[in-house]
C-alpha cells in the first residue's frame, strides 16, 4: 500500500538529511512518522511525503530512511494566498508515486486545496482536520476593546498585518480549509466540534476518528510538585489575540492578591520585546496591546517571555512550572495541553471548540468559561450547563477552598486587585473571562489534595488518548478502508 503525505511543514528528517533547520512546529507530524518507520519493514506501507520548500528546492525529489520526498513551494507565512502553480507540481507528484492513500496535513494550507483539485480519485484523499481556521475566525479577536482591535503600529501598516487583517486572513485560509474538505472522499478529526463541521461542509465524507500522537521526548519523565516553581504558571504561546494571553495578564493582579509569588512563562514567539531599535519598530498592535497591560498592571517582575523553545527545553519548562494554562479563545485540539496532561502536570483550559472532548472538567483538571459560544455557531455538547449557575458554584468552591482564611478578607483582597483594571482599556467579556481564569488558578492551588487527583487523571487520560501503538493501528486501519474503496 503506498501512502502520500502531504504536509506544511518539511519533515525532521528530512531537514537533517538536507542539512537545513528543521521546524518544531506540529511536533506530532515528527511523532507519527517516528512511530511508522520503527514499522516500516512489517505495516505494508510504501511512504511518500511532500512537503514546502524554498523555491531553490521547488523540484527536489530524493529518499531518506526509505521515504521517497518531494518539494513543492508554497509561501506557508502567507496560506492564506493561493498559489495556482501548486497544483502542477502536485500532479507530477502524483503521477511520481501513484499512491494509493493521499493523506493531507494543514486543510488551511494551499496545498491541501490543490491536492483536492488535481486528484480525480476523491475517495482516496484523506484531511486531517486540526485547527478550523473558518470558525477561528469568528472568535479571533478574543473580546478585545473595539479600540485596540483597529489599532495599526508602523510594524502592522508595513506588513499589512494589523489585527483586523490577521482575521482576516484566518478567514481565507477558512475559505480554502472549507473547500478543501468539501472536495476530499474522507476527513480525520478527534472532537465533537470537528466532527460537527465535517458533517455540516461535506455530509458525504467518511469522518474517521484519530487521535494524535504527540512528540515522543513527551512521553517520557514525569511533573513532580516537589521539583517546580508552584506558583509559576505556563502559557504556551501568545503572540496573537485567539491565544488569549491578554485574559491571562486581565488575571494575574487577582491571582497575586492571592498569591503575591506568582509568576507567568510564556513561550513561543515574543512580541512584546523592547530592547532594540529593531524591537520597538516590529512592534504589533497586539504586542502593544500586552506590552501596556504588563506595565499598568505592574506585571514587569511577574512575566517572562522565552522566545521559540526546541522540543527539550519546552519539556523542561513545563516541568519547571506549576501550573498549565490553555487560555485561547478557540481550539480543537491543542497539542500542548495534550503533552502537559501526558507530563500529569496541574492543567487549567478554556471550555471552547473541541477541548471539553479531550479533557474532563473536575477529573483531569479545571474547564474554566472562556469565550462565549453563543458567538459562533457550534454548542458545546460535551459540556453543557447555564453560565450563571457555573460560574455561582466556582464562586462558592473558591471560598470553600479557603477555610483557613477569613471570607470577608478574600473579598476585599479581590476587589481590591480588580482596582488596577482601571488603569488598562479592557472589555467587560474580557475582565468576565480574567476572573474566571483567576478563580480557576487560586481552586487548583489551593487545593493540594484535588490538585494532586487531577494530575493522575489528566496523565492516565492523555496516555490512553496519544498512545501510539493504538493510533499507529488505527491510522493502518484507516488507510486500508480507503485504499480498498
Amino acid at each position: 500500500m503506498k501512502v502520500l503525505w502531504v504536509c506544511n511543514i518539511m519533515p525532521p528528517i528530512v531537514a537533517e538529511a538536507l542539512h537545513l533547520e528543521s521546524s518544531n512546529k506540529e511536533g506530532w507530524i515528527a511523532g507519527l512518522l517516528q512511530t511508522i518507520l520503527e514499522r516500516q519493514d512489517r505495516n505494508g506501507v510504501e511512504l511518500g511525503i511532500a512537503f514546502p520548500v524554498e523555491k531553490n528546492l521547488a523540484s527536489y525529489q530524493g529518499e531518506v530512511k526509505g521515504v521517497a520526498c518531494y518539494g513543492f513551494y508554497e509561501e506557508v507565512l502567507k496560506a492564506e494566498a493561493y498559489g495556482k502553480e501548486l497544483e502542477g507540481r502536485l500532479r507530477e507528484i502524483l503521477q511520481n508515486f501513484a499512491p494509493d492513500v493521499i493523506h493531507c496535513f494543514g486543510t488551511e494550507y494551499g496545498h491541501t486545496l490543490a491536492m483536492t483539485r488535481v486528484c480525480t480519485t476523491p475517495w482516496r484523499v484523506l484531511v486531517g482536520l486540526q485547527g478550523l481556521c473558518t470558525v477561528c475566525a469568528q472568535a479571533y479577536m478574543a473580546d478585545l476593546p473595539k479600540k485596540i482591535q483597529k489599532q495599526v503600529t508602523f510594524r502592522d501598516w508595513l506588513k499589512q498585518d494589523s489585527i483586523v487583517q490577521q482575521q482576516e486572513k484566518f478567514a481565507l485560509r477558512g475559505i480554502t480549509e472549507q473547500e478543501a474538505v468539501e472536495k476530499a472522499g474522507n476527513v480525520t478529526g478527534r472532537t465533537a466540534f470537528d466532527r460537527y463541521y465535517t458533517k455540516k461542509w461535506n455530509p458525504k465524507a467518511s469522518y474517521y476518528q484519530l487521535n494524535e500522537t504527540l512528540r515522543s521526548n513527551f512521553y517520557e519523565g514525569q511533573w513532580d510538585s516537589k521539583n517546580c516553581k508552584a506558583h509559576q504558571i505556563l502559557v504556551s504561546q501568545g503572540d496573537y489575540p485567539l491565544k488569549g494571553l491578554h485574559y491571562v495578564l486581565l488575571a494575574m493582579p487577582l491571582i497575586k492578591s492571592r498569591f503575591p509569588d506568582v509568576s507567568l512563562v510564556v513561550t513561543g514567539n515574543s512580541i512584546v520585546a523592547q530592547k532594540t531599535l529593531k524591537d520597538k519598530i516590529k512592534l504589533s498592535a497586539y504586542g502593544k496591546y500586552l506590552l501596556l497591560l504588563i506595565q499598568n498592571l505592574k506585571l514587569k517582575e511577574n512575566v517572562t517571555f522565552t522566545g521559540k523553545l526546541d522540543t527539550d527545553r519546552m519539556k523542561q519548562k513545563l516541568l519547571d512550572s506549576g501550573l498549565f494554562l490553555c487560555p485561547s479563545s478557540l481550539e480543537n485540539s491543542p497539542n500542548s495541553l495534550g503533552e502537559a496532561m501526558l507530563l500529569g502536570m496541574p492543567c487549567i483550559a478554556a471550555d471552547v471548540g473541541g477541548i471539553p472532548s479531550l479533557f474532563t472538567d473536575g477529573e483531569d483538571g479545571i474547564l474554566y468559561h472562556g469565550f462565549d459560544s453563543e458567538k459562533i455557531e457550534f454548542r458545546n455538547s460535551c459540556y453543557p450547563y447555564k453560565k450563571e449557575e457555573k460560574t455561582k458554584d466556582k464562586k462558592k468552591e473558591t471560598v470553600e477552598n479557603n477555610k483557613e482564611s477569613d471570607e470577608t478578607d478574600i473579598a476585599w483582597e479581590w476587589r481590591n486587585a480588580q482596582n488596577i483594571w482601571k488603569t488598562v482599556e479592557c472589555s467587560k467579556e474580557e475582565k468576565a473571562i480574567a476572573e474566571n481564569i483567576a478563580q480557576a488558578v487560586c481552586r487548583m492551588w489551593e487545593n493540594p489534595k484535588a490538585q494532586k487527583q487531577y494530575c493522575e487523571n489528566a496523565r492516565k487520560h492523555a496516555k490512553s488518548t496519544h498512545n501510539r501503538e493504538e493510533n499507529y493501528e488505527r491510522l493502518m486501519e484507516i488507510y486500508a478502508e480507503i485504499s480498498n474503496k
